[in-house]
């Protein structure tokens, strides 16, 4: 039964009909917030940790604290040459873009990280833009329109789906990395529209899975599609140079209409970009509302996220160390018993839990004893598939694996333990 109160309305002629009870933004909002799972806080609040004061705290007492919640897979946030150029475009450049590119003009660090990012990818052009989530939301909802339609994977992430959601085209859901039923809805509806796009990740944030990219391919060429990824969390970690899912797939990227990346996640730094032919992104420079409407990267975000760049390709054991670290810890972890879902064992791992409660109490558990690992329920996954994601870095030490799997694993012993009946009380 609704909560909400309402009261009758008349008008001349016409009959009397029932509206909501106006609310205040505030009440709204706190309703919104209970709906959203707000009593599970009662239990703590797993979020927005002050990550710095605890490091620097547990630094002092002589604690350990060891975050697997932040996604610098290369260990790159911090290396001396990054914040150096950082600090060096700061006295030579300013803070900030002051302008949108196109009407304020360019910074001298803009082109330059754009042509680095091109050739490292192996694409004509790319285009670089203040948030990696607003470069997926404004070139999905640009590039099709009414006549069009879009291709998406149920688990896409949400900058996709919010793409989705501010285009003309009809958006179609195929069930996630299943290439039969994309393939069987493509043969059924393909011919009512004028483009089709299909979206994919590399590497996808929640299960750490990847997309059958010579697939996507191969079915893109044949219903005559186009094919956008979504690289945010694979550049720097799959493929032996970190070049994303085409190199760890063996595809050429020229195959790919658009890539889709971001500067915050192996690059360390804030922003994002879209890759693709020189036509495409010439196109887009002078239109994409994100971009045209939006002000440039700061030359401190360009300068770090170049050099960044350039210390994946110089320091290439950074990604041999990820894959390794990855895949002990998916190792550990089945051996534990732990469900990792269909992880790769690459940079993202999670461990799945049969319910929300449990995976709050095994976030505490990990946070007492030093590990930073806040729980994903409610929001960004499916209510029944709530779970600690792990992000792998090529810091983390074989230490800190075993021990934050042990805790796990002992943890989860305990608790199978206390929730089993004994024989007395079940008979």
């Amino acid at each position: 039964m609704p909560d909400l109160s309402t009261r009758l309305v008349k008008s001349s002629g016409s009959p009397t009909t029932q509206v909501p009870k106006t609310h205040s933004l505030a009440e709204y909002a706190t309703k919104r917030f209970r709906l959203a799972g707000k009593a599970y806080l009662d239990l703590g609040d797993p979020f927005f940790a002050p990550i710095d004061t605890l490091r620097q705290a547990a630094d002092a007492s002589g604690r350990r604290f060891v975050s697997f919640a932040n996604y610098d897979y290369l260990g790159l946030a911090s290396h001396p040459k990054v914040k150096a150029a950082a600090a060096a475009a700061l006295d030579t450049l300013g803070i900030g873009a002051l302008g949108s590119r196109l009407v304020g003009g360019e910074r001298s660090s803009h082109r330059g990280l754009e042509a680095a990012l091109a050739k490292f990818l192996g694409v004509e052009q790319v285009l670089t833009l203040v948030s990696g989530y607003l470069t997926n939301v404004t070139t999905i909802s640009h590039i099709l329109g009414s006549h069009d339609a879009l291709f998406i994977d149920e688990l896409s992430h949400n900058s996709i789906v919010s793409g989705a959601k501010g285009t003309a085209a009809e958006t179609i859901i195929f069930r996630h990395n299943d290439l039969d039923h994309l393939d069987f809805l493509l043969r059924e509806k393909r011919a009512s529209y004028r483009n089709v796009l299909i979206v994919a990740e590399g590497l996808y944030s929640m299960d750490g899975d990847v997309a059958d990219l010579a697939g996507l391919v191969e079915l893109k060429e044949r219903r005559k599609a186009w094919l956008l990824i979504d690289e945010a969390h694979s550049i720097g970690v799959l493929g032996a140079e970190g070049r994303g899912l085409w190199e760890h797939a063996g595809v050429d990227p020229q195959q790919i209409d658009l890539i889709i990346g971001t500067l915050s996640k192996t690059l360390g730094s804030c922003g994002g970009f879209v890759a693709g032919k020189e036509a495409v992104i010439s196109w887009l420079r002078y239109t994409l509302p994100g971009f045209v409407y939006s002000v440039g990267l700061s030359p401190v975000i360009t300068a770090a996220a170049e050099t960044a760049l350039q210390l994946v390709q110089e320091e290439n054991w950074r990604i041999e160390r990820l894959r390794q670290n990855a895949e002990l810890f998916i190792d550990l972890a089945h051996d534990a018993g732990l469900d990792t879902g269909p992880a790769i064992g690459r940079g993202v791992v999670p461990i799945l839990f049969s319910d929300s409660i449990e995976t709050l109490a095994a976030s505490s558990h990990l946070m007492d004893n030093g590990y930073y690992v806040p729980p994903i329920i409610q929001i960004g996954v499916p209510k029944d598939q709530p779970r600690l994601r792990f992000f792998i870095s090529a810091l983390h030490t074989e230490a800190e694996i075993r021990d934050v799997t042990e805790l796990l694993a002992k943890r989860r012993g305990v608790h199978r333990e206390t929730a089993a009946p004994s024989l007395s009380a079940a008979s």
